[in-house]
């Protein structure tokens, strides 16, 4: 769902308004896919999960952050009967993830280290197939698991789950989720284009936070995962005005950084603060 708003900027003439010509590719694959082909100049620019960037990211990807695009897409889900009412809870239970590396599974793994509880050896992480999580659930493979919209608010609403929490509760509230990655190259040669390029996908999430109906139908049109009324509800969850860059783009992806050590996820060695000022790029006007 984080790519509304490449499909509203390309509809509704953002790009256009900003010089721009876009030819949109599809890419079906995991998160470091996608970086590896902004960062050998396939592509020059994409949009994804700061949880599921920042580890390739770390290692050395040729790609800068310019801004983000909205918080709210994360879901903890779990049956009514399995007494599970917070993430400290999930000590010694199984949870599904659709990947080791997926941005869902780093976040449950940053709030169960809040929780005092060690991510790796605490959980007994199980990965399954998005559309088998909540089979999964139902048999008792697992007792809870995590997902990204729209799977998981469709999956929540279909067989009655309870949410548990999800990425915009507590100090999460005010954090984007998505963000707009573009090639290092762009960047530096080409400062207006990756600007440009900015500023189009912002306004066209502010677009998406105003129209969340017209929005669904957008989104809708790409996937069947989900109709339109469902997307519609569930970008009304998201926060879609919500696109920091400079500072405060570094600010947010400092304190992920921070967490995702803190979690095991990003190298001991990282410093949090010294990799936000590498991976974000500031291309806006001042």
């Amino acid at each position: 769902m984080c790519h509304t708003g490449i499909a509203v900027a390309d509809l509704h003439g953002y790009f256009g308004r900003h010089n721009l010509q876009v030819e949109r590719v599809n890419v079906s694959g995991a998160a470091d896919e996608l970086l590896e082909l902004l960062a050998s100049g396939k592509a020059d620019a994409g949009l994804g999960m700061a949880l599921g960037w920042l580890k390739p990211l770390e290692q050395g990807f040729d790609v800068k952050l310019t801004t983000g695009v909205h918080g709210g897409c994360i879901r903890l889900l779990t049956t009514s009967q399995s007494g599970i009412t917070d993430v400290a809870a999930l000590k010694g239970k199984a949870v599904g993830t659709l990947n080791m590396a997926s941005p869902d599974r780093n976040f449950v793994s940053v709030l169960a280290a809040k929780s005092g509880l060690d991510p790796l050896r605490d959980i007994d992480w199980r990965v399954y197939p998005a559309d088998l999580l909540g089979v999964a659930l139902k048999k008792g493979e697992i007792q809870a698991f995590s997902a990204t919209d729209p799977i998981g608010s469709v999956l929540r609403d279909r067989d009655h789950l309870v949410e548990v929490t999800n990425n915009l509760a507590g100090e999460f509230a005010d954090r984007a989720c998505c963000v707009l990655g573009i090639r290092g190259g762009l960047v530096r040669d080409e400062r207006s284009v990756a600007a440009a390029l900015t500023v189009a996908v912002m306004e066209a999430q502010e677009w998406v936070a105003d129209n969340p109906d017209a929005a669904g139908a957008v989104y809708a049109s790409y996937s069947k995962m989900a109709n339109a009324e469902q997307v519609s509800a569930m970008l009304r969850t998201h926060t879609h005005h919500h696109h920091p860059s400079d500072g405060a783009l570094r600010q947010e992806i400092m304190l992920y950084a921070t967490e995702l050590k803190q979690a095991g996820v990003l190298k001991r060695s990282t410093d949090p603060e010294q990799f936000a000022e590498q991976v974000c790029a500031d291309v806006l006007p001042t």
